[in-house]
């Protein structure tokens, strides 16, 4: 438990750090911690330095998780690729579910939710690089996912996601940072309210500095809170 407490006070000196470079009060900047593939012990470490939300790649696994620690108040974030079988599982168990990049993953979970009658706050995720192992929806679809996603029921929509090709030093990242608030910047200039794109959720342990000082409003940070993460099992 003090391990876990003392890295999280670093992770959050840093954000302070990067954030006054940027000018940006550090309260404007909400940490994920990345709990994928560790223990409910450590979460429970982790909420009992003050900390309470957490992300998880694989909706199995996060509900294990979840009813596990019942009885803390924690925010769950789904911010691993979203297979569309598990919508309704996901619309009911994370507040916030950051990998909606298909029309029909986001019906899925608009249906699930308002069926139940949960209210998960949305992020569409982007890729830019298209590269082939990653998930998102391409740039040209974004603005009818964010139409679709303003005329769904129960969904409520947040923002942008990106996970970038991974860097060889975390300058590597700014570009592709930069291009994702450009990219809601014009969506917002073009009439999106800006309450809907508020939410840009980019960064990792590698990166969540240059995300900060590039408009970062979520970092999702595993490695420098947790430390380095045994291989996750292969099915969700």
């Amino acid at each position: 438990m003090t391990e876990i407490a003392a890295q999280l006070d670093a992770v959050r000196r840093r954000i302070d750090a990067a954030a006054a470079r940027a000018g940006r009060p550090s309260d404007s900047i909400a940490l994920i911690a990345v709990s994928k593939t560790f223990g409910s012990d450590l979460v429970r470490a982790a909420a009992g330095a003050g900390h309470r939300a957490f992300g998880e790649n694989r909706v199995q696994e996060a509900l294990g998780k979840i009813d596990q620690l019942r009885d803390l108040d924690l925010d769950w974030h789904l911010i691993g690729h979203l297979q569309s079988n598990k919508a309704k599982k996901a619309a009911t168990a994370f507040r916030w579910i950051h990998s909606i990049d298909s029309a029909d993953l986001l019906r899925r979970v608009d249906a699930a939710a308002a069926e139940s009658g949960a209210r998960p706050r949305i992020l569409i995720q982007v890729d830019l690089a298209r590269e082939t192992t990653k998930h998102g929806a391409a740039e040209d679809e974004i603005k009818r996912l964010i139409g679709d996603a303003l005329e769904a029921r129960a969904v409520d929509l947040r923002g942008l996601m990106i996970v970038p090709p991974f860097p060889e030093q975390a300058e590597d990242s700014r570009p592709w940072f930069h291009r994702l608030r450009a990219m809601r910047d014009g969506l917002v200039a073009r009439g999106i309210p800006a309450e809907r794109l508020a939410e840009l959720s980019m960064g990792m342990s590698h990166d969540f500095e240059v995300a900060i000082e590039e408009g970062a409003t979520m970092i999702r940070v595993g490695t420098a809170i947790f430390g380095r993460r045994s291989p996750a099992p292969a099915a969700q």
